[in-house]
This record gives structure tokens, sequence and C-alpha cells, in this order.
């Protein structure tokens, strides 16, 4: 490659990166993949709005109809250039590797194709957040703490999910359902990072479909103003009974907000975590996303369950 002009040496140099960034991202996400296990039903709640905000020059916020821009279920399209494996125990931060991957890929080929694209396109989207704060938050509730699944049934059948406003309250109530049930904590994991605003939507899709196939079936949905119920009648199985002791609970936020949030676990931090949380201001809110599992009175996770499905949670 010596005699070869610097242009054209450049030009190899940057296609070899690229070719071989997607082959290192799917080795990495295939070791990472994890053994996932549909223990018992579960229920979400939640909403989220990520279609470009309209915001004058001027100042102003974030359009406060939440009715359309979130995944509901269904397919979901992934404008990346190498296929997706299983999450789940990767968590948060592997998702954010791959979309620093993705991202480092698109700006390479960007450059290499016409180096004025970035530019046009930072143009149009100055109005727009730079970065969205991606945060989710895990806690492993020992099964006695029963009113917490009343409140979360609660939440999820009387709230309203479609507005910013109501995806607040649900963010607030949430928060302290769960700040009232300390002596029922047992287990918790915190991940944050940012993401560029244009791939938080697929992001945040990513993560709730990761925690969604962790149970078994929705027994109550209410998403962006859509409530559902189902009934899932129970199943004698041949099974050895295991004890069941754990509830688990997710929450999923997309923000604008600068948290100063704890990742160290303790029940201290935790519960500062929480308060911060649930006082995230509905301007700021994107959408949020809050995961339960079980959601029937009579049913908990087994020690194993728990730890399996989310191989994350550290032991407070």
């Amino acid at each position: 490659m010596k005699n070869f002009p610097n242009s054209l040496r450049k030009s190899i140099t940057r296609l070899t990166y690229v070719l071989l960034l997607p082959l290192i991202a799917s080795i990495i996400l295939i070791l990472i993949k994890p053994q996932i296990s549909q223990a018992a039903n579960g229920a979400r709640m939640g909403g989220g709005n990520f279609n470009t905000p309209s915001v004058p020059r001027g100042g102003g916020g974030f359009n406060q109809n939440y009715g359309g821009g979130y995944y509901r279920g269904g397919g979901i399209g992934f404008p990346f250039i190498f296929p997706f494996f299983g999450f789940g125990g990767a968590g948060l931060f592997g998702l954010l590797i791959l979309i620093a991957i993705t991202g480092t890929i698109t700006n390479a080929l960007k450059r290499g194709i016409s180096p004025s694209i970035s530019d046009r396109s930072l143009e149009r989207t100055t109005s727009s957040p730079v970065t969205v704060r991606m945060i989710q938050l895990q806690i492993g509730f020992l099964a006695s703490a029963k009113e917490l699944q009343k409140d979360l049934r609660n939440l999820a059948i009387s709230s309203e999910t479609k507005t910013s406003i109501g995806l607040q309250k649900v963010l607030q109530e949430t928060s302290l359902a769960l700040l009232r049930q300390p002596n029922h904590w047992v287990y918790a994991n915190l991940e944050t990072g940012k993401v560029p605003f244009h791939a938080a939507e697929t992001t945040f899709n990513r993560l709730s479909i990761s925690e969604r196939s962790k149970l078994k079936s929705e027994v109550i949905s209410n998403i962006s103003g859509t409530t559902l119920e189902a009934f899932d009648p129970m199943i004698e199985s041949n099974e050895p009974k295991k004890i069941k002791e754990f509830i688990a609970v997710t929450v999923l936020i997309a923000s604008t907000s600068e948290l100063q949030l704890s990742t160290t676990i303790t029940n201290e931090l935790l519960q500062k975590n929480l308060s911060l949380i649930g006082s995230i201001p509905s301007k700021e809110l994107i959408a949020l996303e809050v995961i339960w599992q079980p959601e029937g009175e009579n049913e908990a996770l087994s020690s194993e369950e728990l730890l399996t499905n989310y191989p994350n949670l550290k032991y407070l």
C-alpha cells in the first residue's frame, strides 16, 4: 500500500474499517445473548412520542400529544446494516455499544460518499435535542409486597397515557409505589446512558421488547391511551414445585433531563434515584414504560427465575 496515493490508501482503510465493524458487533452480541425464561404473566403501562419535536427558534417545549411515534406492538424496522441478536443480559450498555458502532459506520459512509450530507442533516435538526438519556431501573421485591402489585394494577387500569402530563403522573405514582416498599427491596440495578436523538426510538423499543420477552403473557397493557386486559388461566404443571418468593419491576425512561443518578446500588441510593426519577418534568419526558412480573396476586417468581431473567440485579 506504500505505493498507493494517499487518497486511495485512506479510502481502502475506511472501507476495511466499515466492513469489519458489523462482524465484530455481531460476534459481541452472540456472546452476550442471554437465556430468557418466560416465568410468569406480567403487565405494562406507558407511552411516548419520538417524533422530532417542533421547537421554535426562540424556545418552547416538546409536542404534548403522545398519540403517535411510539411502538405498541408488531414489527419494528431497525435502520442497521447488520442483524440483531438477543440482549436482556447485556442490558442498556450493550445497546449503547451497538448504536455507537452503527453511528461510526454511518458517519464513515457519509464521509466517504459526501462530506456535505452531515452538514445538511445538522441544519435540519438544530431544533431537536442532540442526545436523549436512557434509564433502565430494575428492582426485585419480596413476594409479600402484594400492595405493590395492586397499586401498579390500579394505576395501569386508570391512568391516562396519551399525553406527557398523563405519563408524568404515571412515572410519579410508580416511583411513589416503589418508594413505599423499602422493607421488601432485595435486589436492584440501574443503568443509564445517552444516545443520539435519531437513535433514541430504536433503542427504547429494543429495550422494551427485551423486557417484554420475559413475560409469559401481558395480562394488562395500557400504552399510549390503549388499554387491553386479558385473562390467562393457571395451568397445572408436572414440574417440581419451586419456592416462589419475588416480584420484579422494570422502569424504562427516555428523557432530556440531566439527572445525577448513581449506578452504585444501596438502599439509600436507590431511594434517592427513585425520588429523582419521579421528579422528571413532563416536558422532558419523551417515553416511559413500566413492566412488572408477575401480575397476579397469587403469583411470584422463584429465586432462579428472577436471576435468570434479570442477571444484572445486585443484592442490596
